[in-house]
C-alpha cells in the first residue's frame, strides 16, 4: 500500500485499496458482451463531457500547485480541475 499516499483515506478506503492490491486480476472473468457494451458506452459519455484546455501560468505558481497537489495525494491537473469546479459551482470559500 506504500505505492499511494493514504493519509487522506479512512479505514474503509484503506482496506479496499489493500484488497484491490492483493487481487490477482488474471483470475477474473471478463465481463459479458452486454456488460462490455455498457462499460464502453459509459466511458464514451464520460469522455464526451470533458474537453481539453490549455492555459499559461507562471512557472513558480505551477510549482506551488504541484507541491500542494502532492501534499493532498492528487495529480496537479486533478487539483486544478477541482478548484475550477468549486469556483464555478459557488463551492469555493474564500478565507478571510
Amino acid at each position: 500500500m506504500n505505492k499511494y499516499d493514504t493519509k487522506y483515506l479512512d479505514n474503509e478506503e484503506k482496506e479496499l485499496l489493500e484488497d484491490i492490491e492483493k487481487m490477482d486480476v488474471r483470475k477474473l472473468k471478463p465481463p459479458m458482451k452486454k456488460e462490455q457494451k455498457l462499460l464502453r458506452d459509459a466511458a464514451k459519455r464520460y469522455l464526451q463531457n470533458e474537453t481539453k484546455m490549455n492555459i499559461r501560468i507562471e512557472r513558480s505558481e505551477l510549482e506551488k500547485i504541484k507541491r500542494q497537489a502532492k501534499r493532498e495525494g492528487l495529480k496537479y491537473q486533478t487539483l486544478i480541475k477541482s478548484v475550477l469546479h468549486k469556483y464555478v459551482t459557488g463551492q469555493l470559500i474564500e478565507k478571510s
